[in-house]
């Protein structure tokens, strides 16, 4: 199946890949990756409207809905772009206060959900309540260094908390366009959400495989496109290595990975935004299926790049890492295929 977007929905796609090829070449991204703050990037994210296509009007967004998000994340991808703050907080909007929400998408004060980052959002985490006092410790939460506030789940509810109430600890990825952190609460008052935090959470979890998967898809098209710009450009014997059957096979085994990943992902966006009965088979399907498939073509591009994709100047790197990280952000492929196996009558009944 192949999956047919709107003419307003590749005027978006096209507008931000634009934009983003302008603001964010990978030279830009190399710097901010360098100096260890990607807060130049995220300003001019927000400023100009970015931030906010995807969610509702009346959350303070431009509209549109997962796909225009999944749409963004696939470029965000491709460009290698950091995305810490944005793919944290996406998730947590619908469970904000109107006005919290509008801060957030609008005002760069990011309203992030404090879930561990290699887990599904629905995942329990470690963090007790009393007298709405929260205690505990959550580990590896995606984009805490850029939270203004965190959504924490804690005894079946969830709770607004200020950051500036909270410790962290960073912890360094290899993949630096991306950050997490620990996050420590030690009595810390927290405002009680009215959301219905098991749907909320199992939501977020389903939002953020698509995401996930998503940017994936964007990264992988890259790695195809410099591995087949590269076997084009480098020789062996006197002929391009792309005239060698056994890159042509590869790079062929690539593209269909990429291709089918672009439909797998579109479908299981629109699914989860219309509530279909089986979005969350869809969900867990595109983040277990592109994330690892992803991760195989960062392997392929690797391999057909030689021992300069390996290099530190080389911009594979960028994108490899990205990839193998998304592997494990939002749940690992293993996970979302236990859901998978567990909904699915794979055994007839008796």
């Amino acid at each position: 199946m192949r999956w047919t977007l709107t003419e307003d929905q590749e005027l978006f796609r096209d507008s931000f890949r634009g934009w983003l090829d302008r603001f964010a070449p990978a030279e830009a991204v190399r710097g901010w990756l360098d100096a260890g703050d990607a807060g130049v990037f995220e300003r001019r994210f927000v400023e100009e409207g970015w931030f906010s296509v995807g969610t509702p009007e009346s959350a303070g967004g431009q509209g549109g809905g997962l796909l225009e998000l999944a749409l963004a994340a696939e470029q965000l991808g491709r460009s290698a772009a950091p995305s810490s703050a944005w793919l944290a907080s996406v998730p947590a909007v619908p469970m904000l206060p109107a006005e919290v929400a509008e801060a957030c998408l609008t005002g760069g004060e990011f309203a992030v959900l404090a879930v561990t980052a290699d887990k599904p959002a629905d995942f329990p985490v470690a963090v007790d309540v009393a007298d709405g006092l929260l205690t505990g410790t959550v580990p590896l939460v995606l984009g805490a260094d850029r939270a203004a506030k965190f959504v924490v789940p804690a005894g079946g509810r969830l709770y607004l908390v200020d950051a500036a109430e909270t410790s962290l600890t960073r912890r360094s990825l290899l993949d630096r366009s991306r950050s997490v952190a620990d996050v420590s609460l030690d009595g810390v008052r927290g405002a009680e959400l009215a959301a219905d935090a098991g749907r909320e959470l199992a939501r977020a979890a389903l939002r953020s495989a698509v995401l996930v998967a998503a940017d994936s898809l964007g990264a992988a098209e890259w790695m195809l496109d410099l591995a087949v710009g590269y076997s084009k450009q480098r020789e062996q014997f006197g002929v391009p290595i792309g005239s060698f059957q056994a890159v042509k096979h590869a790079a062929a085994t690539m593209l269909v990975a990429v291709e089918s990943a672009r439909s797998l992902v579109y479908y299981a966006a629109a699914s989860v935004e219309q509530e279909h009965e089986d979005f969350a088979l869809h969900a867990a399907a595109a983040k277990a299926q592109v994330c690892a498939s992803a991760a195989g073509v960062a392997d392929s591009a690797l391999t057909l790049h030689g021992a300069i994709g390996y290099t530190w100047e080389h911009d594979l790197q960028l994108f490899y890492k990205r990839a193998k990280l998304n592997e494990r952000l939002a749940g690992s492929p293993s996970a979302w295929n236990e859901r998978l196996a567990a909904a699915l009558p794979l055994v007839p009944a008796a």
